[in-house]
């Protein structure tokens, strides 16, 4: 079967109706000042102790000083050496199923991309996936687990082994959230395959709040119009 990327497994999540248009148009190109905030992830330990000069002239979430405390906080999990020295960074990755780009894949107890540890042995690998927006109250937004697991699942079929957990960071706050391989989120994940891959045609509208958002939603025909679809 043909291979699904990454981002389109989001989509499908979302709104597969919106994933049709995305297709039609051919656009999935990321916006500058989206790049700019998922540059984020990858200058941690700059950035934890900048000084607020330094910090307004980013694209963050937060003001300076909140922005440092969720990077300290960060600095005490366990997967921080990782993050800031992972063992790959931006690579490609082809499953079963589905295909993109991962942003890292962290290697616990290997010392990041010096480590060495066998293939196979100790801890499984985390891969993450770098949001530029912001993270939900509790866990992360249902589309993001889903890609998160797709792309779990793409490098436990490279592996050739079980990858329990994905992270997801959201550089512009400095919060780290983790994606656990439960049942209900491969569920969700097989579900939004299915119709990634059934996709032929404009699927039916959901026309609920994740219309006011979606950058479609003028011809789409839902009854809510985005501020972008307002403003032309």
């Amino acid at each position: 079967m043909t291979l699904v990327p990454f981002s389109d497994l989001a989509r499908a999540a979302y709104c597969p109706r919106q994933l049709y248009y995305v297709r039609r148009d051919e656009e999935r190109s990321v916006p500058p000042e989206a790049r700019e905030r998922i540059d984020l992830a990858f200058r941690y330990d700059e950035l934890a102790d900048a000084p607020d000069r330094t910090l307004r002239r980013l694209p963050l979430h937060r003001s300076p000083a909140a922005y440092r405390r969720n990077l300290t906080r960060l600095r005490d999990r366990d997967e921080y050496d990782a993050l800031v020295d992972p063992a790959s960074e931006r690579g490609f990755l082809s499953g079963k199923d589905c295909h993109g780009t991962v942003h890292k894949v962290l290697e616990p107890g290997d010392g990041g991309a010096d480590g060495g540890g066998a293939e196979g042995s100790g801890s499984p690998p985390i891969p993450t996936l770098v949001s530029s927006g912001e993270p939900p109250e509790n866990g992360v937004w249902e589309p993001q687990a889903v890609r998160a697991v797709g792309i779990a699942k793409a490098l436990a079929w490279e592996r050739e082994r079980e990858i329990p957990r994905a992270l997801v960071e959201y550089p512009a706050v400095g919060v780290v959230r983790e994606v656990r391989l439960t049942t209900r989120k491969k569920a969700a994940y097989r579900e939004a395959l299915r119709a990634a891959r059934s996709i032929d045609g404009p699927p039916p509208r959901v026309d609920d709040g994740r219309c006011d958002a979606c950058e479609y939603a003028g011809e789409c025909g839902t009854r809510r119009r985005s501020l972008r679809s307002l403003l032309g």
